[in-house]
């Protein structure tokens, strides 16, 4: 396939073409709808990968990562077209671009100072709190989709109240499309056998549903008999693409950048967008076949910020690593960033040569595939797993997502944090010894022990990192030593091995809390000192 190239490097160009074009087949209709339902024109969503790929593959993004859009900022996307347009969709979609390119710019200076490694000191309770408030929304909003039916309300209490209406009003073409897509999303994984294994269930819901619009006679006005009944067929039931890819292009308006509103998304997309990046970089390091070469974590932002201040000139949506499809990659066998790159032509050519297919795919069942992501993000799990890890991060996850549900995740994330620092007060804690913890290293050989001064809490874990970094290269194994602090809580004890995710190598055990009460039955329970 490439026979002027060594033979290791020609394998390894093979394998990353094939992860490459796996994943996109998975990227493309997740693209869509995430678009589609943040605001955004479909082919935003296309652009934004495309960007992710072809372009910010080159400027240090982490090795087996894919760049492009997620769900978990659909939330913040769609409110900052919505509250900036007034109304007009369409005015707010370009000043939303106009959102993306400053937080990009504000992405690129976090990344500067250095900055990234923060988000490992983000509470995990808050962090999933939060993206299940994101989960509950999607699925609100998007069982309307789903149904072929416009809701009144915006808000998601209101649009959780509409839901009988809208099963009442529902087109059944529609929905029996988008249940239908459902249903092969849940079961292929279960019933593919042999080759058909490897086939992304999104990829055979996105031919079967595109089989089902033309049989349905979607692209076309008028009706169609479904069990006897005369059933309304619209194009508006379909994704809307523009006759040429360049058509997709949308410049941002800066008209009310400096507005309250436009700053709060501003720091909304700069902060979360960056948080979710780098918790999905870190998870993908630890799942990756190569374990000696982490992810420069400030570096990839720095190439991520780039993307998006790109992405908000052309008219694409902010862009994350995401997790689901670097996981994907990895599992097809990645071995470079050159799959992301793959991964991004790829898309590029399905927007060039097959915009007429594309455009045949029924809302409903993108609508279908975020549903199923929107369940995941706030599965009943979730709540059942920090409630055995402790009441206090129970407390801490329903605060998140309630306070989120009601107002917006910048505030929601916010009062998830302050109640985890009040807690701490609550429990003993001092402003000096949460958050200006000290760390004294003694190395014997090839072991080291760090030793904490102050509480053993989310802000230790940057102090913790720093340290280990810092251990000369013959360091292969490290105690975390936590005897003189009187907290040891969920965060520090399970950001621990992303604190040391610079030291792939460093084997890790924390020590010291042996005597301490835990708050759950969990291993990461939060950990208090007996009085």
């Amino acid at each position: 396939m490439f026979p002027s190239l060594p033979g290791a490097e020609r394998r390894t160009l093979t394998a990353d073409a094939k992860a490459g074009f796996l994943v996109s087949l998975i990227a493309l209709p997740l693209c869509l709808g995430i678009a589609a339902a943040s605001g955004f024109p479909p082919i935003a969503g296309l652009l934004t990968a495309i960007v992710g790929g072809v372009v910010v593959s080159f400027l240090g993004s982490a090795r087996y990562t894919i760049k492009g859009p997620a769900a978990g900022l659909i939330v913040i996307a769609l409110g900052a077209v919505t509250e900036l347009g007034g109304g007009d969709m369409l005015l707010g979609y370009h000043r939303a671009l106009a959102v993306g390119v400053v937080a990009g710019a504000l992405q690129f200076a976090l990344a500067y100072f250095r900055t990234a490694g923060l988000g490992i000191s983000m509470s995990k309770s808050v962090v999933h709190g939060m993206l299940a408030a994101i989960g509950v929304i999607i699925v609100a909003k998007q069982l309307h989709v789903l149904l072929g039916v416009s809701p009144h309300a915006h808000e998601t209490f209101g649009l959780i109240a509409e839901l009988p209406r809208s099963f009442a009003q529902m087109n059944p073409a529609v929905a029996l499309v988008g249940f239908g897509s459902l249903a092969l999303l849940l079961i292929w994984p279960k019933i593919a056998a042999g080759p058909l294994k490897a086939v992304p269930p999104q990829l055979v819901v996105l031919f079967a549903a595109v089989g089902a619009s033309l049989a349905l006679g979607f692209p076309h006005s008028g009706t169609v008999n479904l069990m006897g009944q005369s059933i309304a067929t619209d194009p508006k039931f379909l994704v809307a693409l523009p006759a040429s890819p360049l058509g997709g292009f949308a410049f941002p308006d800066f008209s009310v950048i400096f507005s309250p509103a436009s700053v709060k998304y501003i720091v909304m997309f700069a902060l979360v967008g960056s948080i979710e990046s780098t918790l999905s970089v870190i998870a993908v390091d630890s799942i990756a076949p190569d374990k000696k070469a982490p992810a420069d974590l400030d570096g990839d932002l720095m190439g991520l910020s780039v993307g998006n201040v790109i992405c908000g000139f052309i008219g694409g949506l902010p862009m994350i690593s995401e997790i689901v499809r670097s996981k994907a990659n990895v599992d097809a066998g990645a071995a470079s960033p050159r799959a992301n790159f793959f991964h991004g032509l790829m898309l590029l050519i399905f927007l060039v040569a097959l915009p007429a297919v594309v455009s045949l795919v029924p809302l409903t069942a993108l609508a279908a595939m975020l549903i199923l992501v929107g369940l995941r993000l706030a599965s009943v799990k979730e709540v059942l797993h920090a409630r055995e890890v402790g009441r206090d991060q129970l407390a801490l996850f329903l605060t998140t997502l309630v306070v989120t549900l009601l107002t917006d995740l910048l505030i929601g994330v916010g009062v998830g944090l302050a109640l985890k620092i009040v807690l701490h007060f609550v429990r003993g804690a001092t402003p000096k010894s949460l958050f200006a913890p000290k760390v004294e290293s003694r190395v014997d050989g090839s072991s080291a022990t760090l030793t904490l001064t102050g509480e053993a809490a989310f802000p230790s874990l940057l102090v913790i990192r720093k340290a280990a970094k810092a251990l000369p290269e013959g360091v292969d194994t490290v105690a975390i030593d936590v005897s003189r602090s009187r907290i040891v809580d969920h965060t520090f004890l399970s950001g621990v091995d992303a604190a040391l995710s610079g030291r792939p190598a460093l084997k890790h055990v924390v020590v010291g809390h042996e005597g301490f009460s835990p708050q759950g039955r969990h291993v990461h329970a939060t950990r208090l000192k007996d009085a």
